[in-house]
């Protein structure tokens, strides 16, 4: 029988603007580092001349912090922070560049910028401009992903980005120098490209999500015009994509419509589970040791960890929500894991729990004897305002929703390594029948009606929580809308 996943909250930051983009650093030796992007609307005046037609301001600031163990109640410190455009996404290079951890900022300029990691000592490293790509004008960078998602370097380093014009953008690092090249723009999708993601296994593939509700798969070496596959299976705007670094054929999608999608890549057809979260998928992270669980930033729903053995070997149709964390009024817009194994700090914790209550620890001490399973449980962002400033915000109360337990079975695998009934190159046609339903018109419609989806574009508050389970555990970061952001801790044990 298995244990539930628990968590309790360790700290809560304020970071001014909302807080809607956070990773800890993958780099071996550079764990502790943790990076936050904020965004930040400010409409017309009200006397502006030119009214609806005037631009919105958006800003931003990215944060470094460092995470310091031996300082379990305020254990994340501030380092760095630089005044930017607003941030969309913030993804590290999981290699070193050049020598020094590298991080690529998606902006509201519609840049993508670059920085090094710089300094010997964990806390006061410095992150300094290195270079940047503009992608074009009038238009946001809403994603960007590394090719290095296994922790290889391939030759060459690429990055991948997507943007508000439904363009892709395939860049090269030279690390020598260091520089960045333009290897490839185009169009892949009528509306917002709201991901785009690589194929860890192959990174001559690309995956892209659109708001056209469409899912698509691009091999890099051919015309970009043609999509290998074009997928419908998702009924709203497709935001979240990664693939698998531990299984070479698993890639998760997310999506307005409230599902997570496991597939098996060489049968896109069909998905291998789909799995109900309750609110809208911004972020998806595959757990960066425990090959399957899946971390969801699930908008309205709060975030949810995902156990997907049972979808894996083919005899589930979805996965089980091993644990659900909901914060009233408060939206999750994106997740990661940390790499971090903190020490078991409990027994100091519950001699001070009462001090230390108002940033929200949970304090639990399981069973002797359990075979633990360690979630590092590592960062969340949750954030509340849209990168187009085109639909409307509605925050729905949900009190948390159990735990459900992990079944004890054994490590799965992916079932059928032969070919399980895809065709090898198929091309499915990327159009889509929009018809006159309102929740499938896009935002590059004037006036017409958006889905009930949450927006990036309030002037609420947002924050950012430092969360933590209960055991062995691990690390996460989550962004609230009261310009906080908070750590917290997860774990899992099994008896």
């Amino acid at each position: 029988m298995a244990a539930p996943c628990r968590t309790w909250t360790l700290q809560v930051v304020d970071t001014e603007f909302s807080a809607d983009a956070v990773e800890w650093c993958p780099v071996e030796g550079w764990h502790s580092i943790l990076a936050c992007g904020t965004y930040h609307l400010r409409l017309p005046a009200a006397g502006d001349q030119r009214g609806s037609n005037a631009a919105c301001d958006r800003t931003g600031r990215l944060y470094l912090y460092h995470y310091n163990e031996e300082q379990p109640y305020v254990p994340l410190t501030e380092i760095q922070r630089i005044d930017t455009a607003a941030i969309l996404d913030i993804k590290w290079c999981h290699v070193p560049v050049a020598e020094h951890p590298m991080v690529g900022i998606a902006n509201s300029t519609g840049a993508v910028e670059f920085c090094h990691l710089t300094g010997s000592e964990k806390n006061s490293c410095m992150l300094e401009p290195c270079f940047k790509v503009d992608l074009g004008a009038q238009r946001l960078a809403l994603s960007l992903d590394w090719s290095t998602g296994r922790g290889q370097c391939g030759c060459p380093l690429r990055v991948i980005s997507s943007d508000s014009e439904g363009k892709l953008n395939l860049f090269s690092i030279d690390e020598s120098a260091p520089s960045v090249h333009v290897l490839n723009q185009w169009k892949a999708h009528k509306f917002e490209a709201w991901i785009a993601a690589f194929n860890y296994w192959n990174t001559d593939v690309v995956y892209s999500g659109g708001d056209d509700n469409l899912l698509k798969g691009w091999d890099t070496r051919c015309s970009p015009e043609t999509p290998v596959f074009t997928s419908k299976r998702h009924s709203m705007g497709v935001c979240s994509i990664q693939c698998s670094p531990h299984r070479e054929n698993l890639l998760a999608t997310g999506s307005y419509d409230e599902h997570v999608l496991l597939w098996d890549t060489r049968n896109m057809k069909q998905p291998l589970a789909d799995t109900h979260v309750e609110g809208g998928v911004w972020r998806l992270k595959w757990h960066p040791t425990c090959d399957f669980v899946l971390l969801a930033a699930c908008m309205q729903s709060g975030f949810k960890i995902l156990d997907c053995r049972g979808s894996m070997a083919e005899n589930m149709e979805e996965c089980i929500i091993l644990s659900s964390y909901v914060l009233h009024n408060s939206l999750a817009y994106g997740a990661d894991w940390s790499r971090l194994c903190p020490r078991d700090s409990l027994s100091a914790a519950q001699d001070s729990a009462a001090t230390y209550q108002s940033l929200g620890e949970l304090v639990a001490r399981p069973e002797e004897g359990d075979e633990r399973l360690n979630l590092q449980v590592r960062n969340l962002k949750i954030i509340y305002e849209s990168p187009t400033a085109t639909f409307d915000v509605i925050l729905d109360e949900e009190s948390e929703g159990p735990a459900l337990p992990l079944k004890d079975e054994a490590h799965p695998k992916l079932s059928g390594d032969p070919d399980l009934g895809g065709e090898p190159g198929l091309r499915e046609s990327s159009g889509t029948d929009r018809g006159a339903d309102p929740e499938s018109v896009g935002s590059s419609d004037p006036g017409v009606k958006r889905p009930n989806r949450m927006s990036l574009d309030r002037s609420d508050d947002s924050a950012i929580c430092i969360d933590s389970p209960k055991g062995k555990g691990g690390l996460a970061v989550r962004t609230f809308r009261t310009n906080t952001s908070s750590i917290f801790k997860a774990e899992l044990w099994q008896y």
